[in-house]
């Protein structure tokens, strides 16, 4: 009888320390979830836009320059901080004590050789590398308890007539069922937690509304009007120069995938030729450009944006990057962002 007890007793003993387990984890889950709810907005989903609410934003801004972040001003050209050009070596780089690795200088043409004319190649070997900083990309932040690394996503400068806009990829502003991110802060040129060119946040995010709807990956692409909190009528542009877009790019074309890996305090790039993969994809292939480059933009002729790293695979795998191709529908979201007040 004692056996039979004892044994019993260890059973009911296992089932309350497993319920236990069970609900400790169920807590901690819901806890987790209660924090990504807190930084989450509905928007209008038939029209696929949010409004960002200012005080939320500025929040934002904050928290990002209270922990990763510090605005230092960039240093003028050839000074040591200095930011470089695409493919020149950064003479920012940190030295062999410093937390990341120097550019190892690229094999892509200096900006404005059109690179169908020649002087372009691909990476040798076709593994993304670490690159020099640049004004019009950045890194994207989410501060707060949503289970995001600091970074979690990358983002160009694109032109429009309101000097104003960001590209990126859908999934990075938009989580699924729950919503738009509404604690977003960008970090053009960034860098070993240096925002040369301050710290901006949203006014306004735009993506397709069938990407609302499905998640749809031939719509993950989205623009963001921004603003500097605490520099009222700056634009953006105007600080950090621009990416010209190009919607129906020619395929293929020699490209430059770019992106901030989130686990790294410095930018990535690989240079190879971009492909169509079917009628609603671009494809361009090289290993190593991991999570945290989504959303970053893919550039021909060194500045003209014909895709964000995202669409199918939600960007890609250890060898692939992929966006949605820039169709109409596309052009549709950026000329809807770009004329919203």
């Amino acid at each position: 009888m004692f056996t039979k007890v004892r044994g019993r007793v260890v059973r009911v003993s296992l089932l309350v320390g497993v319920g236990c387990a069970v609900l400790m984890g169920c807590a901690g889950l819901l806890w987790k979830l209660h924090g990504v709810a807190a930084y989450l907005a509905d928007g209008d989903a038939g029209e696929g836009s949010y409004v960002q609410d200012a005080g939320q934003a500025d929040r934002a801004a904050a928290a990002v320059l209270e922990g990763p972040a510090r605005e230092v001003p960039p240093a003028a050209p050839g000074a040591p901080g200095a930011l470089a050009s695409p493919g020149a070596p950064d003479p920012a780089a940190p030295g062999p004590a410093a937390s990341g690795p120097a550019a190892q200088g690229t094999v892509g043409p200096p900006a404005g050789v059109r690179w169908r004319s020649g002087g372009w190649r691909p990476s040798d070997p076709l593994v993304a590398r670490p690159a020099a900083a640049e004004p019009a990309i950045g890194a994207l932040f989410s501060p707060g308890e949503d289970a995001d690394q600091d970074h979690h996503c990358s983002a160009s400068v694109v032109h429009a007539p309101g000097g104003d806009l960001i590209a990126t990829a859908a999934h990075c502003v938009y989580r699924g069922v729950f919503g738009f991110r509404t604690n977003l802060a960008f970090a053009p040129g960034y860098r070993d937690g240096r925002a040369p060119y301050g710290v901006w946040v949203p006014t306004r995010i735009d993506v397709d509304p069938r990407w609302i709807e499905d998640q749809d990956p031939d719509y993950d692409v989205a623009f963001l009007r921004m603003r500097r909190p605490g520099h009222p009528g700056e634009r953006l542009e105007d600080v950090t120069g621009a990416q010209t877009i190009r919607f129906g790019p020619e395929l293929p074309a020699p490209a430059r995938v770019v992106g901030y890996p989130n686990d790294t305090e410095y930018p990535v790039e690989c240079f190879n030729t971009a492909r169509a993969d079917g009628p609603t994809q671009l494809r361009l292939d090289c290993a190593d450009v991991p999570d945290g480059t989504s959303g970053g933009p893919v550039l021909t002729d060194a500045h003209t944006l014909i895709g964000v790293v995202g669409g199918r695979d939600g960007g890609g795998d250890e060898k692939t990057s992929y966006s949605s191709l820039f169709d109409d529908g596309v052009r549709a979201v950026y000329e809807r962002a770009a004329a919203a007040r």
